[in-house]
């Protein structure tokens, strides 16, 4: 009987296939090769070449929003697997399951005390894995090819499991050794909760929220983490309380549903919001994440001690803590103990602000940062994403009213200028059935720009938003100065550049409000990437971003209290 010969490399291609990749992210070196090789015989897997590791990082990041699932990015050692660090950094903070893939050294070469280039000069090849067991939930390194199942099976697993990043380093010699035959598999489990302990927070945390006269529900960024919005949407309708979202998890709750009051996020909350959620006496926050960047400098109002937060598995009311317990487990039953009350709605209406559109100017008026915000609001439906850089694209993009269906990205948490690039590749060919929409500052667009071309190459349609009002407008309301200008691009023309007479892709710039609608119409028709460079004064931007700028540099510059 003829059996199948399986290398480490096939092996690890046949696990993410099994996971539920469809496409890799790659930039080739010679420590990775032969790797690329044997995942290339994989016809499932379909290799997505990028112009540099930390992109690759970014559209792999993208991915694993778009499809819910793991993402994988493939690099060479030291010289790719630091220039992806960062993005695998940022995947950890965002709660995404990215497995990092990097070629090693050959495993004789520390034995034989052999100096290596694109090292750091010394005879010591451990330094990429020790880097990257401090931001992913496993690191493995691979010298052995009959080790090698079980460090990719747990590594994989832990992926999936803990909706972290995971490393994974496959020596260059042993890329294409044999191994056993990959046994068939399921990534998709998740640990069960306590029941006893499941059962105790729910009476507990229930008979707490049914006693409160006007209970808030607030969305948080980790319900991502854990996994549970469908529960929470599911809780939200049934209980009737009023609900809002933190800034990083719009999205997560319906914002169609009449009990939603809007974005919870301290002195630049939906107006009427803030001081609804900060008079609760029962709030349910599920997922929240405290930093400085979410609560505006941390001046959020609310009371503790009238607060539940629900952890991906754990759960807090006051100075209890109930450990072991899923997030959406707990929320499904939950839903069945809570007793409806729109008391906080109620008081939400007597005090709600309607925010009026703007009304479109003239043809030839210059384009504002509102109207433009006011065009992409109207090209939001169920089947399309928008994705915001860092910067005032926060803030306008967050005060869109999202259609139910809608999807919003952002990068809170992390914060890196120039994910929005790379990421955006990585969701557009994660999820061709969405309109991807980004609005992209210029400043965050010149750090990444070159994957462009690589949304060009694969035939990525996402629509671009490029905001060029000449500098970093985010970091010009923190903390001024010379650095915060920069050089200034014909970023519609790039277009031209990156396609070298191929592919479908398409731009143009725009000042005027009818130079913008006439640009919006073609982009909404037109079968391939769209870029629309929007120019805009410098001193345009979202009132929110400046109360928040100064609110963040006060808690940046306190005075040091350390002795």
């Amino acid at each position: 009987m003829a059996t199948e010969r399986w290398t480490v490399g096939s092996y690890l291609a046949k696990r993410l296939q099994e996971a539920g990749i469809a496409d890799y992210f790659v930039v080739p070196g010679d420590y990775n090769l032969v790797l690329l090789d044997e995942l290339l015989g994989n016809r499932n897997l379909r290799m997505i070449s990028c112009c540099n590791e930390l992109n690759a990082g970014y559209a792999a990041d993208g991915y694993a929003r778009a499809t819910g699932g793991p993402s994988a990015a493939v690099v060479t050692y030291s010289v790719g697997g630091l220039s992806l660090l960062n993005a695998v950094a940022g995947a950890y903070a965002e709660d995404l399951p990215l497995i990092a893939i990097s070629g090693g050294p050959n495993t004789n070469s520390e034995a034989e005390w052999e100096y290596l280039h694109h090292t750091l000069g010394k005879v010591d090849y451990d330094y990429q894995h020790e880097m990257f067991a401090r931001v992913t939930a496993e690191a493995v390194t691979i010298h052995h090819p009959s080790l090698a199942p079980v460090a990719i099976d747990r590594a994989i697993d832990t992926a999936m499991l803990r909706r972290k990043p995971v490393y994974i380093e496959i020596a260059s010699n042993i890329a294409n050794a044999p191994t056993s035959a990959p046994v068939s598999r399921s990534f998709a489990r998740q640990s069960s909760s306590d029941p006893n302990t499941l059962a105790t927070a729910v009476a507990q945390v229930s008979d707490f929220l049914n006693a409160a006269e006007r209970p808030v529900l607030v969305a948080g960024s980790k319900v991502r983490a854990g996994q549970a919005e469908r529960p929470l949407r599911s809780l939200a309708v049934a209980c009737e309380y009023a609900q809002a979202s933190m800034p990083n998890a719009k999205s997560f709750l319906s914002e169609t549903n009449e009990s939603f009051m809007g974005i919870y996020w301290g002195p630049v909350s939906t107006p009427g919001c803030g001081e609804i959620v900060d008079a609760a006496d029962g709030l349910l926050f599920v997922g929240p994440v405290f930093t400085d960047y979410t609560t505006t400098g941390h001046q959020l109002g609310f009371d503790p001690g009238k607060a539940v937060m629900v952890h991906p598995t754990s759960i807090q009311l006051g100075d209890t803590h109930f450990s072991n317990v899923r997030m959406d487990e707990f929320l499904d039953a939950l839903t069945d103990k809570l007793t409806p009350n729109s008391g906080a709605v109620t008081a939400f209406e007597r005090v709600r602000t309607e925010q009026i559109p703007p009304t479109p100017g003239e043809a030839e008026t210059p384009v504002t940062v509102r109207q433009l915000f006011a065009r992409v609001q109207k090209m939001l439906d169920e089947d399309t994403t928008l994705l915001v850089e860092t910067g005032d694209s926060w803030f306008n993009g967050i005060e869109t009213n999202l259609p139910d269906g809608t999807r919003f990205e952002i990068q809170m948490q992390y914060g890196s200028i120039g994910w929005s690039v790379g990421a955006s590749l990585g969701y557009a060919l994660g999820n061709k059935k969405r309109r991807l929409i980004s609005c992209i500052g210029d400043g965050s667009f010149q750090l990444t720009a070159q994957e462009i071309s690589t949304m060009i190459r694969y035939n990525a349609k996402p629509i671009i938003f490029l905001i060029n009002n000449g500098g970093y407008t985010i970091e010009v309301e923190i903390h001024d100065g010379p650095y915060n200008t920069i050089k200034n691009w014909d970023y519609a023309g790039l277009i031209d550049v990156f396609s070298a007479g191929e592919g479908n892709a398409w731009g143009c710039k725009v000042k005027s409000e009818g130079e913008l609608d006439k640009a919006v119409k073609t982009a909404l028709d037109h079968d391939g990437l769209c870029l629309i460079e929007v120019l805009i004064d410098r001193d345009d931007c979202n009132v929110n971003l400046l109360r928040w700028g100064n609110q963040v540099a006060r808690n940046n510059g306190r005075p040091n209290r350390c002795r």
